[in-house]
């Protein structure tokens, strides 16, 4: 079947998603965090797009950004280029790291543009990663309180006499509805703590090494994981593990939901 042709946005403002294969993890550690924000501030430079809003998630990544001279797919070749060049390089690992293309829906209004915005830095919140807006680091939150970075905050600052107004915004506790990746929903294992079975379980302490482990030996892992009540869909995103292999030989996972 022919992949669904993109949609051109008219005003070149996108809401843009990039998420890990079998939605893995992607970001092991601080440095792999920022590495990516460097690469988005330096192929900003060359592809001369703008970025409003970022948030980057340990398996997925949002950005509401504006075209430049290049269109997207450009755009997102140079960065995701760079980076899993430089991830396979660190984590002596071969093959895709993200999942097929990169997703993204047209942002046309003015309304919308601000849904996505409020949206975007929510989403460690809406996660449980934090409590606040205003606690998630790998976003560019920061630069609306006046810390300088490669980001772009007038166009949204113009809809707001002051920072006190934008922040009040932002705290605002809503259900705005935009593009997401897949309707994951999460187990009573939190992602963090799933990480820290993993490490504990199999002595990996990221996807690269887990992925290196004896095919006898992982699957053990895994049944180990299962018990611990880490859904089929989880397993797959803290190992790297294919969810149809994860899936076979199930073992229940209590309280999961998938």
């Amino acid at each position: 079947m022919p992949r669904k042709a993109r949609v051109v946005s008219k005003s070149k403002i996108y809401h843009v998603i990039l998420r890990g294969v079998n939605q893995q993890i992607i970001f092991e550690d601080e440095e792999d965090f920022q590495y990516f924000v460097t690469i988005l501030s330096k192929c900003k430079e060359i592809c001369e797009y703008k970025i409003f809003v970022y948030c980057l998630m340990n398996n997925h990544i949002h950005l509401l950004m504006e075209e430049g001279e290049e269109p997207l797919a450009t755009i997102f070749k140079r960065i995701c280029d760079r980076y899993v060049y430089w991830y396979n390089h660190k984590y002596d690992r071969i093959g895709h790291l993200f999942q097929a293309r990169f997703r993204s829906e047209p942002v046309e209004t003015e309304r919308y543009f601000l849904t996505v915005v409020r949206y975007i830095f929510q989403n460690p919140v809406k996660a449980g990663i934090v409590s606040a807006v205003n606690q998630y680091r790998w976003c560019n939150y920061q630069a609306y309180l006046g810390v300088k970075d490669f980001t772009d905050t007038e166009k949204v600052m113009n809809y707001f006499e002051g920072r006190d107004e934008f922040v009040s915004f932002l705290n605002v506790d809503s259900d705005d509805k935009c593009m997401d990746i897949s309707s994951v929903r999460y187990s009573f294992v939190t992602d963090e703590k799933g990480k820290e079975l993993v490490e504990k379980i199999s002595g990996c302490k990221n996807v690269a090494e887990f992925q290196k482990l004896d095919k006898k030996q992982r699957n053990l892992y895994i049944q180990e994981l299962k018990k611990e009540g880490l859904s089929v869909r989880q397993i797959s995103r803290l190992t790297g593990v294919s969810k149809s292999i994860v899936g076979q030989g199930s073992v229940p996972c209590p309280g999961r939901i998938i």
